[in-house]
C-alpha cells in the first residue's frame, strides 16, 4: 500500500508543483555534453556515448533514462559540434528529447594548453502522459482517456575552460520555462524551470601508474531545491577508474544524503570504454527499492580527414 502511496505521488507531481526535475545521471562526468553544450569537440576525436540508467529497482513506475550523445572537433578549425538525444520514463509519463549542439574553442595559454570554449544548443522536447495505463476507480474520471502530448522547443548555452590539468564549466542548458502539461480539463501551472549546473575538476598524479580525479557539481533550479555531487575517482595504469560520489539531499546539511554512488570505468581499447554506477539511496526511499544501476558505453575513433594530427585529452 506504501508503494502504491509513493508512485501515485510521483504521478502526480508534474500537476501540482511549479518545476519538474531533469533527469539524474550518476554517470555524467564521462559524458559532459548532457549539461554543457560548450564540452562538443573537446574529445577532439570523434565520440559516441550511451547511458542508460535504471533508478529504484524494484519500485513501481520508477523512473528510467537513456541518452546517447556524439560529438568531435575538426583539423584546423577551432569549432565543435554535438548531437543529444535522450529518452526519459517514469509512471505513466514519457519524454523523448533532440537538441544540436556547437561550440568554438579559443586558446588562452600554451602552458597545459588551457582553452574557453564557448557552446549552444537548441532543440525539442515531447512529452506524453498517458492517464489510460491508469487503473481507474472512479467510473467518471475525466481523465480516464486522455493521452496528453506537449511539444516544446528549447535553447541553452554554457562556457568550458579546461587544460591538462583541470576544468571548469558553467551552463543553462535550456534557458525557456516551458509547461509540462497543457490539455483541456487540467487546472495545472506546472512549468519546467531552467536549471544551472557549475562543475569542475583537477588531477592529481599520486604516481606515474596512480592518479586522483576530484571533482564536483553543483545544481541549480529556479523555485526547487539545489543539489549537489562530490566525486572522487582513482584511475590506475590509464586503464581502470574506481570512484565514489556523493549527493546531497536538496541543502546544504551534507548529512541530509541522498545517494552514496560506486563508479566504475574500464578502457577496453584505444576505442572503448565501459563505465558502471550503483547508486546506494539514503533516503526513506532505501526502504522500497533496492538502488539505483547506471550503465556507460563511451566509443571514439579519429578519422584521419577530420583528426590526421590533432592531440587527444587524456582525462576531460
Amino acid at each position: 500500500m506504501m508503494k502504491r502511496f509513493y508512485i501515485l505521488s510521483m504521478l502526480m507531481l508534474p500537476l501540482i508543483v511549479w518545476a519538474q526535475q531533469r533527469p539524474m545521471q550518476s554517470l555524467y562526468m564521462f559524458d559532459p555534453l548532457l549539461i554543457n553544450p560548450a564540452y562538443a569537440g573537446n574529445h577532439v576525436q570523434l565520440s559516441a556515448t550511451s547511458i542508460y540508467r535504471n533508478q529504484w529497482v524494484n519500485f513501481p513506475g520508477a523512473p528510467k533514462t537513456f541518452t546517447a550523445t556524439m560529438h568531435s572537433g575538426f583539423r584546423g578549425s577551432r569549432a565543435g559540434v554535438g548531437l543529444i538525444a535522450g529518452r526519459d520514463v517514469i509512471g505513466i509519463h514519457g519524454e523523448n528529447s533532440l537538441y544540436l549542439a556547437y561550440s568554438y574553442k579559443l586558446p588562452l595559454s600554451k602552458v597545459n594548453n588551457t582553452t574557453l570554449s564557448f557552446g549552444v544548443q537548441g532543440g525539442f522536447n515531447d512529452f506524453k502522459s498517458d492517464f489510460t495505463k491508469l487503473t481507474i476507480r472512479d467510473p467518471n474520471d475525466p481523465f480516464e482517456q486522455v493521452v496528453n502530448r506537449t511539444f516544446t522547443w528549447n535553447f541553452g548555452g554554457g562556457l568550458y575552460l579546461r587544460s591538462d590539468k583541470y576544468y571548469l564549466g558553467l551552463s543553462v542548458p535550456y534557458g525557456l520555462n516551458n509547461r509540462v502539461m497543457d490539455f483541456q480539463g487540467l487546472d495545472s501551472e506546472s512549468e519546467r524551470r531552467r536549471y544551472y549546473y557549475i562543475n569542475g575538476g583537477f588531477v592529481k598524479e599520486l604516481s606515474s601508474n596512480v592518479k586522483l580525479l576530484p571533482s564536483a557539481l553543483i545544481r541549480l533550479q529556479e523555485q526547487a531545491p539545489f543539489s549537489f555531487d562530490l566525486n572522487l575517482t582513482s584511475v590506475f595504469y590509464n586503464v581502470v577508474g574506481l570512484g565514489v560520489s556523493y549527493r546531497n539531499g536538496g541543502d546544504w546539511n551534507v548529512a541530509n544524503g541522498d545517494a552514496f554512488i560506486f563508479l566504475f570505468e574500464l578502457q577496453i581499447n584505444e576505442n572503448f570504454h565501459v563505465g558502471y554506477a550503483y547508486d546506494m539511496t539514503l533516503s526513506d526511499l532505501a526502504s522500497y527499492s533496492n538502488g539505483s544501476h547506471e550503465i556507460m558505453l563511451n566509443y571514439r575513433v579519429k578519422i584521419n580527414k577530420l583528426h590526421k594530427g590533432l592531440a587527444c585529452p587524456s582525462y576531460w
